[in-house]
């Protein structure tokens, strides 16, 4: 039962991911990697909020949902890339957004909930 949790929730994650990125890139019109930042932050209070709930909520949500609809591995690709194409501005404010907006993010959610 906990894996069918997990997986529902990261079946509806990772498309949601998917489409949000791809939205917001599109709405943004540039290369800058502000849909991998609105994801991470969005999952991050969505992950607060589910602090202090039921096992399967935790599951589903926190683990499976967030957890797919988040994307470190992406986050840290795009780093790389701008790095190495010599915008070190973008990809250093891109990590301090994501780190100076994503912990206050899952506070709030957290606060939110307590």
């Amino acid at each position: 039962m906990k894996g069918l949790l997990v997986a529902l929730g990261a079946g509806i994650g990772a498309p949601a991911r998917y489409l949000v990125d791809q939205v917001v890139q599109k709405f943004h019109g540039s290369d800058w990697p502000l849909g991998t930042l609105a994801v991470n932050i969005v999952g991050a209070f969505v992950l607060g909020l589910t602090v202090g709930s039921t096992a399967s909520t935790v599951l589903l949500i926190g683990v499976g949902f967030a957890g797919t609809f988040t994307t470190w591995s992406t986050f840290a690709m795009e780093s790389i890339a701008l790095m190495e194409d010599r915008r070190h501005h973008v990809a250093w404010l891109s990590i301090l957004l994501t780190v100076l907006l994503g912990i206050p993010a899952a506070a709030l959610g957290r606060l939110l909930v307590s």
